[in-house]
């Protein structure tokens, strides 16, 4: 059975769950997006997209972020109602033991910025642009990096956090290449990052 995202709880309590760059200064920036030339890790954007967590690990990854984004709140209660498959956020069932533990390494561990991945565009809110254009200005960003292993794995992440299922041909479109040439970059990681962020999608 699949549960409808109960993020309104969240709201209601105002805890945080984004956050945009605050040491990374952009390359430029417009009305519409801020691109970073060379990445900023500083982007936090949790359930932006209807995708939900399908691992223990992405599960932990969520509390740091959580944790981090609101250090001055008692989060404990939070971070079960998050691993409540009824709650929407989750596609599993997580023991008490388990959670607990989690948690606990979470309070241990947080408070720090977690690793996340690098970013080079950020879109504005409410820039009024379509998926379309979007990925049009992607796809001219992208085509001035050279073609290889990164630009790949950057532009997986943005076509993920709009909830795009990742083929090659939609990769080779907005890399301005042929599918072959993204065939011939796609190695073992790759492909195996690119399984991972379509199963989030799947569930979403």
């Amino acid at each position: 059975m699949s549960y409808k995202r109960n993020i309104q709880w969240l709201n209601d309590r105002q805890i945080n769950y984004r956050q945009d760059p605050i040491n990374d200064e952009p390359t430029f920036s417009n009305d519409h997006y801020s691109y970073y030339e060379d990445g900023t890790h500083e982007y936090y954007r949790l359930f932006y997209t209807p995708s939900k967590i399908t691992t223990y690990k992405s599960l932990k990854w969520h509390f740091l972020v959580l944790y981090y984004l609101n250090q001055e709140r008692a989060m404990i209660h939070v971070l079960r109602f998050i691993a409540k498959k009824e709650n929407g956020f989750v596609t599993f069932f997580i023991s008490d033991k388990v959670l607990d533990s989690m948690i606990q390494d979470v309070i241990n561990i947080g408070g720090e910025p977690p690793i996340n991945r690098k970013r080079k565009i950020i879109f504005k809110d409410y820039n009024g642009l379509s998926f379309e254009q979007k990925m049009k200005i992607v796809g001219q960003l992208s085509g001035r990096q050279k073609l290889d292993k990164n630009s790949i794995y950057e532009t997986m992440i943005d076509l993920n956090h709009w909830s795009k299922h990742i083929t090659n041909g939609r990769l080779a479109g907005l890399l301005n290449c042929s599918v072959r040439t993204i065939q011939r970059h796609m190695c073992a990681d790759l492909k195996q990052e690119k399984q991972r962020l379509n199963e989030e999608i799947q569930y979403s």
